[in-house]
């Protein structure tokens, strides 16, 4: 072996890469002393150092964390802690600056096409950049799979959380979590940002429907129940996808009126005591961080006037404290520039705070810049600094990124498999809760003579698979593979049934018939976060209008609302024979029909308190009853 070589073997396995970075005086005082050695023989070869710790997959995590701390100049530990958006970085960039982590927001698909294997390619161009850094560190990934791997066409998708908490079968979510870490890790992804374990208050909130209910203990056990499934050891071995509770703490509180970025409720102002701040929203976190929890997203909202991405006390004293947390906390997009119009006061506040991870949708470099001259100048402790990188060197090293960076191609076949659709075609039929069947009028017959169904929803995949579906706010039309409502329906009868569709309700037969049965589907629009918020929670009034035909044509009237929370309906329900809450069911409109036909009974429940107006809204407002109370649902048999 030439002399030239060994001192390249040398280097390498001392942490000099080939990007020009230089190694600490120590490493290359051994480096020198092993070379010029006067007692080593010229025909002797000299000892092969042991490669570096941090490389070694047996050794402890802790002591890999502390040897790559140790090796780590600071501007490699600032760039692990900022995380970029895919659209706003190239490769080349992540490999000069060292970046910890790259994320596509909604809609943040490959710009060639959008496929699995596109999404494969385009994660490891990013990948590989971070491997070619002169530590080699992986850059963590991250998507909001939030039901299912929503942004890649050709992926399952399954109902939002409002539909699973109405199912409340803590080993379907399990189930289903372990089917997205399949399909995400089919693409090289490792790290969603999800669940949300968010406890709604108020369900004019646009983000009602990422909350499994209203009830700390409902939303613990499903959300313990996702990081689980998604968090199961034998997906992908060696790889975890790593789960994100957000948003950290109290979003799902604030008060209307008090909204951020233009948002009526959105990004509010949490205005309670801190003794139901710890009853209501803090025992979903507890519970997610028994389940396995490492990464938490801290929350837009503020607590009485305090950003929480600013809380020293939240963030700090009782998340790491009180509660043990151990991995790190991200912020949400763009979320510490909202603490002050000076952006180095709110970056030295949010990471002070205990910001570990910044999410920076557009400028890595201004972040980078910022907390460097901020640490120069003792604003920000540089142990606060190795604090954060390492709680994100822990995470990496525990979720397998070390020893398998790239995607899992072998899964690829599993993504939108037919048994994953199976899958949602089971959530969405027990996600669906009856609440009226008058005459039980539901089940109905396969032998129907005439059906009559009506309604935008009916035969949309965009509108009920809702928001975060390809697109951050979602989009009406066909824009996911799976089966629609009327699908579903059509699939469901006898050959002998004839079926009349009129998205309006305007029908060339009899609906009046002895025969006939009119089923009325009818739903949101899609929406996502503050641009979902709605003072009035009313249907679009395309809807209402079909309503208003059918109500006065049918005589047997089954209306299936698609919707991302209860929406107020007392002005119509009368002249209704059945009512059944679909919520956002995804994918799978055949699980609707299911149980319209009685393949499969009514087994939801309320997760929301279903109000009769507006005005008893938000919880607690009015002591009035409620059209229909949390945890009301009818079985087939009307019971």
């Amino acid at each position: 072996m030439t002399l030239r070589r060994t001192l390249f073997i040398l280097l390498v396995a001392l942490g000099v890469g080939a990007c020009g970075g230089q190694a600490s005086p120590p490493q290359q005082s051994l480096a020198t002393e092993t070379l010029a050695s006067p007692t080593a023989s010229p025909t002797e070869m000299p000892p092969t150092p042991a490669p570096p710790l941090y490389t070694q997959p047996d050794a402890d995590i802790d002591a890999r964390v502390d040897d790559l701390l140790s090796r780590m100049t600071l501007a490699e530990k600032i760039g692990q802690m900022t995380l970029i958006e895919k659209n706003s970085i190239s490769p080349d960039e992540v490999r000069e600056l060292a970046i910890g982590g790259v994320l596509s927001g909604g809609g943040g698909y490959p710009k060639d096409e959008n496929s699995p294997e596109a999404w494969a390619r385009m994660v490891e161009a990013y990948q590989q950049a971070a491997l070619e850094t002169r530590l080699g560190i992986p850059i963590l990934y991250g998507v909001d799979a939030v039901h299912g791997h929503n942004n890649v066409y050709g992926a399952t998708i399954f109902p939002h959380n409002v539909g699973l908490g109405a199912a409340n079968d803590a080993e379907l979510v399990a189930r289903i979590g372990r089917a997205t870490a399949v399909e995400m890790a089919a693409t090289g992804i490792y790290w969603n940002y999800a669940p949300g374990v968010m406890v709604p208050q108020d369900i004019r909130w646009g983000r009602t429907y990422e909350g499994y209910a209203e009830r700390p203990e409902h939303v613990a056990a499903l959300a313990s129940a996702f990081v689980r499934g998604l968090q199961s050891p034998d997906i992908a071995p060696p790889n975890l996808v790593m789960s994100t509770p957000k948003h950290y703490l109290g979003d799902g509180g604030t008060a209307w009126g008090t909204g951020d970025s233009g948002y009526q409720i959105d990004q509010g102002d949490t205005q309670v005591d801190e003794a139901t701040m710890r009853a209501l929203h803090l025992p979903p976190y507890q519970a997610a961080i028994e389940a396995g929890a490492k990464v938490i997203m801290a929350s837009y909202s503020s607590w009485n006037g305090e950003k929480l991405h600013a809380s020293l006390y939240w963030l700090t004293d009782v998340l790491k404290g009180e509660l043990g947390f151990d991995g790190f906390v991200v912020s949400d997009w763009g979320a510490i520039d909202q603490i002050s119009p000076d952006y180095y006061e709110a970056v030295v506040t949010a990471i002070n705070a205990g910001i570990d991870m910044n999410m920076v949708p557009y400028d890595a470099r201004r972040f980078i810049t910022t907390l460097t001259q901020a640490v120069e100048a003792g604003d920000v402790p540089e142990a606060r600094i190795d604090d954060a990188v390492r709680r994100i060197l822990r995470v990496k090293f525990h979720m397998g990124l070390f020893e398998h960076p790239m995607a899992h191609a072998e899964l690829l076949s599993e993504v939108g498999s037919a048994a994953h659709h199976a899958l949602a075609r089971e959530a969405a039929a027990k996600s669906a809760v009856l609440l009226k069947n008058e005459g039980n009028v539901l089940p109905l017959s396969k032998d129907v003579g005439h059906l009559f169904v009506g309604g935008l929803a009916a035969d949309n995949m965009g509108i009920q698979a809702g928001g975060w579906t390809i697109e951050w706010q979602g989009k009406t039309g066909d824009i996911i593979p799976g089966t629609t409502i009327l699908e579903g329906i059509q699939a469901a009868v006898s050959p002998q049934t004839v079926v009349e569709y009129n998205k309006f309700g305007n029908f060339q037969g009899d609906p009046s018939a002895d025969d006939a049965v009119c089923i009325a589907v009818v739903g949101e629009s899609p929406y996502a976060e503050g641009r979902g918020d709605s003072a009035d929670l009313r249907l679009p009034t395309k809807e209402i209008r079909t309503l208003n035909r059918m109500e006065e044509a049918c005589a047997r009237l089954v209306v299936v609302l698609v919707s991302g929370r209860p929406l107020i309906v007392t002005d119509h329900i009368d002249a209704w024979d059945a009512f059944v809450a679909a919520w956002l069911p995804g994918s799978e409109g055949a699980g609707v029909a299911d149980v319209l036909f009685g393949e499969r009974p009514f087994v939801g429940r309320l997760p929301y308190t279903w109000p009769r107006s507006v005005e008893q809204v938000p919880l607690g407002r009015s002591d009035e009853p409620p059209l229909f109370p949390y945890g009301f649902g009818l079985t087939t048999e009307g019971e």
